[in-house]
This record gives C-alpha cells, sequence and structure tokens, in this order.
C-alpha cells in the first residue's frame, strides 16, 4: 500500500500536535514538592508517643494533600528515654537536609545546643510535650503544667465533697513538669477549698511497682488521708494498684492510657486527665509546615494544650481513640 506525501506530513502534523498537547498538560500539572519532617519523641516504649506519631502521620498526609505535596515523617525517636541520643539525631537530621523537627525533650539541657545549631543553619524546629524554652525553637505546643494541677485539685476536691485530707503523688523531685503540676494542686486546693488539707508531696522512682509501693506505705501510715491527687498515673499501669485504699480516698491522676482507664471503668478513679497526645504529633507537623512554606510562626510561642477528663460517663468513647492512635501503628 502506497501513502502520498500529503498523508505522511498531516500524520506528522497529528503526531506534532498531540506531543505538543502532552507537553502543555505536563506543563499545567507542577511537580510535586516533597517534604521531611524529623519526628523525636522521648522512648518508644510509650503509648503517648506512638498516639503522637500516628497524628503526625495524619498530619502528613491531610496537609499534602491540601498543598499537592509529598511530606514524609522521619521517626528518629530512641527505644528509651535517653537525652543524648535525642540531641544526636537533631544533628543527623539536619545534616542530612531535613526541612523541619518536631522534638520532645527528655533534658532540656543537654537538647538546647542541638535545637539551636538546627536553627542556625535554617531548620526551624518546635517542641511538643516537654518544651526546652531557652533554645531557639520557634514553638511549643503541650499541657499548661500549672493550670493541670489546679483542674487536677478541683477535681478531687469535687469527688471529695469539698473537705478531707489529700495526699500529692508527684514522681520525680527534680521534673520542671510535674513540679508545676504540683504547684497548681496546692493553688487550687489551699485558695479554693478551705475544708480540704494537704497532707504532703510525696515523691518516688517513676514505676508502676515503686509508685504503688508508696500509695501504699504513706496511706497505711496516714489512715486521715481521703483523697490521691496523681500528677502522674504511674501507679495505674499495673492491675490491682489502689486496692489498699479502695474505699478510704477518692483518686483523680494524670493521663488516660488504656491500662489506666480500666480504673475508671471499675469506679476505683474518679477521674482521669486525658493529654492531647494525637495532637501532640498532628499540630506540630502543622506548625511546622507553616513555618517552612510560609515562613509563619504563631502569635504565641507556647500553645496551651487543654485536657480532657475521663469519667465514667466518657470513657468507653474515650477507649476508641486509643483503638485508632495504636492501631494504626501496628498496621505500619
Amino acid at each position: 500500500m502506497k501513502f502520498g506525501f500529503k498523508a505522511v506530513m498531516t500524520g506528522v502534523a497529528v503526531l506534532g500536535l498531540a506531543g505538543a498537547v502532552f507537553a502543555m498538560a505536563n506543563a499545567a500539572q507542577p511537580k510535586m514538592k516533597t517534604y521531611r519532617i524529623g519526628l523525636i519523641a522521648k522512648s518508644q516504649s510509650n503509648p503517648v508517643f506512638i498516639a503522637a506519631r500516628t497524628g503526625a502521620m495524619d498530619a502528613a498526609k491531610a496537609l499534602g494533600e491540601k498543598m499537592n505535596a509529598k511530606i514524609e515523617i522521619d521517626w528518629r525517636t530512641p527505644t528509651d528515654e535517653d537525652a543524648q541520643k535525642q540531641a544526636d539525631a537533631i544533628e543527623q537530621l539536619t545534616a542530612t537536609g531535613v526541612d523541619g523537627i518536631a522534638v520532645s525533650c527528655t533534658d532540656a539541657k543537654i537538647l538546647t545546643g542541638a535545637i539551636n545549631s538546627a536553627v542556625d543553619k535554617g531548620v526551624p524546629v518546635v517542641t511538643f510535650d516537654s518544651d526546652a524554652p531557652a533554645s531557639k525553637r520557634f514553638a511549643y505546643y503541650g499541657t499548661d503544667d500549672f493550670a493541670c494541677g489546679q483542674q487536677l485539685g478541683r477535681e478531687l476536691a469535687k469527688a471529695m465533697g469539698g473537705k478531707g485530707v489529700v495526699a500529692v503523688l508527684a514522681g520525680n523531685q527534680t521534673a520542671p513538669n510535674l513540679q508545676g503540676r504540683v504547684r497548681g494542686v496546692k493553688d487550687a486546693i489551699e485558695k479554693e477549698f478551705k475544708d480540704i488539707k494537704i497532707l504532703e508531696v510525696y515523691y518516688h522512682k517513676e514505676t508502676a511497682q515503686d509508685a504503688v509501693a508508696k500509695v501504699e506505705q504513706v496511706q497505711a501510715a496516714n489512715p486521715q488521708i481521703t483523697g490521691w491527687a496523681m500528677v502522674g498515673g504511674w501507679p495505674l499501669f499495673t492491675e490491682n494498684a489502689l486496692d489498699k485504699i479502695k474505699g478510704k480516698a477518692k483518686v483523680v491522676a494524670v493521663d488516660a492510657l488504656p491500662a489506666q482507664l480500666n480504673y475508671v471503668d471499675r469506679g476505683e478513679v474518679d477521674v482521669l486527665l486525658g493529654q492531647k497526645v494525637y495532637e501532640w504529633g498532628y499540630e506540630s507537623v502543622g506548625l511546622l509546615m507553616n513555618k517552612i512554606t510560609k515562613n509563619e510562626s504563631p502569635k504565641e510561642p507556647i500553645i496551651k494544650a487543654d485536657l480532657v477528663p475521663v469519667t465514667k460517663a466518657n470513657v468507653v468513647e474515650y477507649r476508641k481513640n486509643w483503638d485508632k492512635w495504636l492501631g494504626k501503628e501496628a498496621k505500619k
């Protein structure tokens, strides 16, 4: 079969037009940009930080779709709490050209230098859960510890009917966040509840066993105690932690992790104050992307997250959050 010159040239013209249209279509769709954000929590063994990671991954997906970009979360959290390993991770992420870093500081003194070095090299840093206030981080998202202690004190006073004797379980005596909560408990009770006396603040190693032992020892020695304000829920990570104070004292505590929720189910704990652990990751990614793409910082560098009171009335619904937060992680 023979083709004339005119037919061949027509075919060439059509192919040329198709190529031009294809090129124009490609030009109309800008190449998707990739951003990488380093996420450094305190430890991989603590469920609250798995929840934070889930939040960060969800934020990366949602914002990526909105911005027509790919946002990658580079998880660099040590297995157990180790401030030096966190500092090393900041240095490594900075050296590899990460776009931003979110970190929960195990030790602010150790991490301040690493944060400042990253910022000086053009990498914005946000802190969550545990701050490094003297560093060059541009924002912090987390619990207002003094306000947390105040809320804890008020919830306990309500459970006690506005009268009685309180003991405060306080964990590590040198932890600034816990000391802020202790001050808040004292402030609320001493100013607002004249018929409640705070007996003492009790410190201990932050393990479930040590916390249970301290509670049992103090309650046995001071049977007049009718309320426990736990600025951290350490005893509630183990079974039968409150067997020796049931019916003797009301209990409220900070944090609402899966194991702790069982005590609310059984009526052994009146209120748990859940921190915004999922939002630690979600909000940190949002703050960083605003800084990276728009050079925008929040009006106030410290963003205070409220607390969620968990009681018998909402414990079943609240537990579903953990199914989501931990379930997503298990599938990765």
